[in-house]
């Protein structure tokens, strides 16, 4: 019997650890639904003490809209993870329910634990379009009051002699080649760089027939943008990949620190635009028992909602968050490509 009684509380003390700070919902004597606790969890790309602090009011924050989409919420805890993989493990285990900030490649890696309900926005830029030319024809990007759920990466040419030549035939209408684009001289990040090499890479193998960055013969890696842009100024590389608002970053040192007479909008030119660089999720874990369906539509509305206030505003902006919209796993394929790029690059 002893033996027994052991069994039985050492496996109700297994449950209970599995569980975590999750728990299930009730419906109150008005109708509403009930949840005791909600666990939330940061992903650790500031400092957690800092996380903390800023994001106490998201508490009350989420309590207010959440009672106003039907559900009472007794207690909310906010953590932040010791890595963004431990995020990851605590959805998949439901001993977190929700985790903010966590990027879209620590997402496809535990996405068979969890699902992507929104993705955070930040300010958007002038263009946004699939076309080099619209780029060049609406120089200089400027910022946007537009919030976008994302950001491209661009393929530049320089000043350069060839430069100049493949910025001509793209905003001539014309389709540069595997050739001109092989002759010439690139810069490009590490390979771990999603704006600097693997989503050019992804570029290339859509429109020249999965070539990728590697098979070019004339390439650099550098090992930051400044770096990049320097080589760009002085002609010594002909084309340079970037993230979206890269010119306009350093569009000061471009007339200072590289040298140039003429301003970066007049001497650069865009010939490639990547697929969009999906922002920061917000995931809620797929063994966490409050989360349903139902529950799941709430949480994305009174996420969406606190960005209307100055209070909530003050609070997503820890990550640069402007506001969320709702995602879907659809929306991270492109990201998965990536990955698919980057196992490629490692074995």
């Amino acid at each position: 019997m002893k033996k027994v009684l052991t069994m039985l509380l050492m496996a109700l003390l297994a449950v209970s650890l599995f569980a975590g700070g999750s728990s299930e919902s009730s419906a109150a004597e008005d109708g509403t639904s009930v949840i005791d606790t909600l666990t939330i969890m940061y992903v650790p790309s500031r400092e957690p003490e800092e996380i903390v602090t800023v994001t106490e009011p998201l508490k009350d924050l989420l309590k207010q809209e959440l009672s106003a989409l039907g559900y009472t919420v007794n207690n909310i805890e906010i953590s932040v993870g010791t890595s963004y993989e431990a995020v990851g493990v605590a959805l998949t285990a439901g001993s977190a329910d929700v985790s903010v900030g966590m990027p879209a490649n620590t997402y496809l890696l535990y996405d068979q634990g969890c699902d992507v309900i929104l993705t955070a926005t930040r300010d958007g830029l002038s263009v946004d379009s699939d076309d080099p030319r619209d780029w060049n024809n609406n120089e200089p990007i400027t910022a946007s009051s537009q919030q976008a759920v994302g950001y491209r990466a661009l393929i530049i040419a320089g000043p350069s002699a060839k430069g100049q030549e493949l910025a001509a035939k793209v905003n001539a209408g014309e389709a540069l080649t595997w050739d001109d684009l092989n002759s010439a001289n690139w810069a490009v990040m590490g390979s771990t760089s999603s704006a600097g090499y693997v989503y050019p890479t992804m570029w290339l193998m859509n429109n020249y027939d999965n070539r990728t960055i590697a098979d070019l013969e004339h390439t650099v890696q550098v090992d930051s943008y400044p770096s990049a842009l320097a080589r760009l100024a002085s002609g010594q590389v002909d084309i340079f990949c970037t993230y979206a608002d890269a010119r306009r970053d350093y569009e000061e040192d471009w007339l200072t620190t590289f040298g140039r007479s003429a301003d970066i909008w007049a001497e650069t030119d865009v010939i490639g635009v990547t697929p969009m660089i999906y922002n920061d999720t917000v995931c809620v874990s797929k063994n966490s028992p409050v989360m349903t369906e139902d529950f799941v539509a709430a949480l994305q509305q009174a996420f969406m909602n606190l960005n209307k206030t100055e209070e909530g505003r003050n609070v997503i902006a820890i990550y640069s968050h402007t506001g969320y919209q709702p995602a879907t796993s659809a929306d991270y394929d492109n990201e998965r490509v990536a990955q698919e790029i980057l196992r490629s690059l490692n074995n």
